[in-house]
């Protein structure tokens, strides 16, 4: 049983040097695009978009799907890849992670999630501080995550910044960005509080203050520029981060808990006219009917079950019971180093009431549509990026592995940082 929090602990600083020294291993970088097309044939295939295909064909040509399903004709000089007794689905995508952003937990020099300069909040970006590079991507990547989300963490302020959401199949930031920005990242509840003086009230008002000053900035910047406008709260570029936002075109992503915090929330989004995501919301299952009439989407770690004063009516079927209310939930882990436990997530959410297919689609095509990617990703249709994995078993067993892993058609390698140290040191010698 684990319990996500929004900071990321601390290790020794004996344990960062070690893992330090590991990252001089090289790690697995994908395999060119392949030149000629490739079917996988004869696999049980979860398309998402329809219903199981209990034996059938999907063929990649070009980094794109060009045809699934029971008699699909396998095309000319195509490469053959035989799934007998193994299943097909589109990579998985983790809604709320650090991968790229830190490497190192204990060790600063290696850690970009957030700022506590309370003067740059809604302006920060994790951009240019994402390294396509890091040692956890090929980790994550094996267990059959082809994207994610990368958000903010706060600092000093309520707002923490924008997010992106990348594939984990190259090696230039530009190669592999989807969506910049997926959402601006904001916090109340208890940590809200805390950033604001301690009242959850103050978070609240603090918040409208920074809104109402983006409206207002959006509507008066010649006046502002000239000096003939009252001062904002926030600085200039904090200002114009947060326009998109209230005019609608960047969903505002906020982290709650507390029933009566998610309510304040939604209170808060439609007296805006905001676009929501709530992130979290382990107490959402009570007021789940609220967020499915307001339309809103959820981000949540369906594994979240130790309770706090802010998380009292915790469950493990909070997940199931959102969906069974109509709300549309994707799953994360908000984390880099257990990004790879993503269908382990998923293989709970079913262990307490979510139907199979509907935790597949918190994994893939409900995250899809909440980033705004779903007609290029999340099901496997032809004409889709080719994100596709084939499983020995069943996804959300804990003991199944991956096979393969496609990423918009390319092939990636199975090795990882941790695959090298076990080659490394297989045959050390042992001392007499």
């Amino acid at each position: 049983m684990r319990q996500a929090t929004w900071p990321i602990s601390r290790r020794a600083p004996l344990l960062s040097l070690a893992a330090g020294a590991a990252l001089a291993l090289t790690v697995g970088h994908p395999v060119p695009l392949e030149a000629q097309a490739i079917a996988i044939t004869n696999a049980r295939i979860h398309p998402i978009a329809g219903p199981v295909i209990p034996r059938g064909t999907v063929v990649i040509e070009g980094g794109r799907i060009t045809a699934v399903g029971p008699n699909v004709a396998v095309p000319d000089g195509a490469r053959v890849i035989d799934a007998s007794g193994k299943v097909v689905t589109p990579g998985f995508l983790n809604n709320a992670s650090t991968l790229g952003l830190v490497e190192i937990d204990a060790e600063p020099g290696t850690n970009d999630m957030s700022t506590s300069d309370d003067a740059i909040t809604a302006a920060f970006t994790v951009v240019d501080a994402i390294n396509p590079l890091s040692t956890l991507i090929p980790v994550t990547r094996v267990e059959g995550i082809t994207r994610a989300v990368v958000q903010p963490q706060n600092g000093a302020s309520l707002i923490a910044g924008t997010g992106a959401l990348i594939d984990l199949g190259g090696d230039r930031v530009s190669a592999i960005l989807h969506r910049h920005p997926t959402a601006m990242y904001a916090v109340l509840g208890e940590s809200g509080a805390a950033r604001a003086g301690g009242s959850r009230g103050a978070a609240v008002l603090r918040l409208r203050e920074a809104l109402e000053d983006a409206r207002d900035y959006a509507a008066n910047r010649t006046a502002y520029a000239e000096s003939r406008r009252r001062d904002y709260a926030l600085s200039r570029l904090d200002l114009e981060a947060l326009v998109p936002v209230v005019e609608g075109a960047v969903p505002l992503a906020v982290g709650v808990h507390r029933a009566s915090d998610i309510l304040a929330t939604l209170r808060l989004a439609q007296d805006f006219g905001l676009r929501l995501i709530l992130m979290g919301v382990a107490e959402g299952w009570t007021v789940a009917g609220d967020i499915a009439r307001a339309g809103v989407p959820v981000v949540l770690d369906p594994m979240q079950n130790i309770p706090q004063f802010e998380r009292l009516a915790i469950t493990l079927e909070n997940a199931a019971r959102l969906d069974r209310a109509g709300v549309n939930v994707a799953f994360a882990t908000f984390d880099a180093h257990n990004s790879r436990t993503l269908k382990q997530l998923a293989g709970n959410a079913v262990a307490y009431g979510m139907p199979y297919e509907a935790a597949l689609r918190a994994v893939t095509v409900n995250g899809a549509r909440i980033w705004g990617i779903d007609d290029r990703y999340g099901t496997l249709e032809v004409g889709r990026d080719a994100d596709v994995v084939v499983w020995a078993g069943d996804p959300f067993e804990l003991a199944t592995t991956v096979e393969y892993v496609f990423i918009r058609g390319r092939e990636m390698s199975k090795n990882t940082r941790q695959r090298e140290l076990l080659e490394r040191y297989r045959n050390t010698p042992t001392r007499p």
